[in-house]
C-alpha cells in the first residue's frame, strides 16, 4: 500500500543549513573522516548529521563503503537543488554583518585552481565584503609559499605533500595525484618516457621527476608549462604522460598502472605573519574553507 504524506508533515519538515553543509562537505570530499576534519567535527557527529538529513529527505543520500562514499540518485538531486540555497544563505548572512569591513588582500593561487577560485568563490566574497580589495597572482605552489613566508604576498592557496602542513595553515581538502596518459595511445612503455611537466616549484613536477629518477626510468620533456590546461591538452593529444589530481582526470585520459605511487597532497590556505589577526584575511580563509572543491 502506498504511504500517504499529510500536508502538516510536509510543512514541518525543515532543511537545516548545518545539516546541508555537512552533507555537501561529505559529497564533495568523498570521505566521512576528511569531511569531519574540514568541518571541525567528529566523524560520529558528521554521520549523525547525514542520518538526520536522510530522515528529512525521506531516503538514503549516500552509499557507504570502507573506502569512500558516493551519492545515491536522491543524494544527487539534493546536492544540485541545495547548492544555490547554501550560497544564498552565506551571502545574505555576510551582507548583514560584513559591509563595514574594508581592506586589501593579495592572494596567490596555483594555475590549476585559479579558474574555480575566480569564478566560483571570489564573487561570493566580493559581494559580501565589497570594501575589501582583492589582488590575485598565479604561480606554482612552492613559489607562492615562499612569497608568503617572505612577506611578498599576504595569503595563498598551495598544494603540499601530506605531512608538510604547518600552523596556521587552514586545510581545504586532500587530493590524490595519479599518473595519466591518453586514452587512445599507449605511451607508458616508451623509452625514454615522454613527459608533460608543470612549471618549476610545482610539487607534482618535483614528485614526478624524483620518483621516476628513483625507479631508473629514462625520460624526455615534451612540454614544460605553468598552464595546467596546456599539460592536460598535451596528455589528451597523445603526446605525453603526466601527474594530475585524480578528480581532474578527463574522458580523454586513462589512469596508468605500474608507476611509482605518489602520496596524497593537502591543499591549504596560508597567510603571512603580518596578516595574523587580520579580519579580512580570516574571512577569506573561512570562505575558501566552505566553498573550495576539486
Amino acid at each position: 500500500m502506498a504511504s500517504v504524506i499529510h500536508e502538516d508533515e510536509t510543512m514541518t519538515a525543515i532543511l537545516d543549513i548545518e545539516l546541508l553543509r555537512t552533507f555537501h562537505a561529505v559529497a564533495r570530499i568523498g570521505k566521512f573522516s576528511a569531511a569531519a576534519e574540514r568541518l571541525h567535527k567528529s566523524p560520529a557527529a558528521v554521520s549523525v548529521h547525514v542520518q538526520r538529513l536522510e530522515a528529512v529527505a525521506g531516503g538514503r543520500l549516500l552509499n557507504r563503503d570502507n573506502q569512500a562514499v558516493s551519492l545515491t540518485a536522491l543524494g544527487k538531486r539534493l546536492l544540485i537543488s541545495t547548492s544555490e540555497l547554501l550560497s544564498t544563505h552565506d551571502r545574505v548572512l555576510a551582507e548583514l554583518h560584513g559591509t563595514h569591513l574594508a581592506g586589501r588582500i593579495t592572494l596567490g593561487v596555483p594555475d590549476e585552481y585559479a579558474t574555480h577560485v575566480i569564478r566560483d568563490i571570489l564573487p561570493t566574497f566580493a559581494a559580501a565584503w565589497p570594501n575589501v580589495v582583492l589582488e590575485l597572482k598565479t604561480a606554482p605552489s612552492y613559489a607562492l609559499r615562499d612569497q608568503v613566508q617572505r612577506g611578498k604576498l599576504q595569503s595563498a592557496i598551495v598544494a603540499l605533500p601530506q605531512g608538510q602542513r604547518q600552523a596556521p595553515m587552514q586545510w581545504l581538502l586532500s587530493t590524490t595525484p595519479v599518473w595519466v596518459g591518453p586514452s587512445h595511445t599507449a605511451l607508458a612503455s616508451m623509452d625514454p618516457l615522454p613527459l608533460a611537466v608543470h612549471a618549476a616549484q610545482c610539487p607534482y613536477r618535483q614528485a614526478m621527476q624524483e620518483s621516476l629518477k628513483d625507479s631508473g626510468r629514462r625520460t624526455r620533456v615534451v612540454l614544460e608549462s605553468p598552464s595546467n590546461q596546456a599539460v592536460k591538452a598535451c596528455v589528451e593529444a597523445g603526446l605525453a604522460i603526466s601527474l594530475i589530481d585524480r578528480a581532474r582526470v578527463t574522458e580523454q585520459m586513462q589512469i596508468l598502472e605500474g608507476f611509482p605511487v605518489i602520496p596524497d597532497h593537502d591543499v591549504v590556505f596560508m597567510h603571512g605573519a603580518s596578516s595574523e589577526g587580520d579580519e579580512a584575511v580570516k574571512l577569506l580563509g573561512d570562505t575558501l574553507r566552505q566553498l573550495f572543491r576539486l
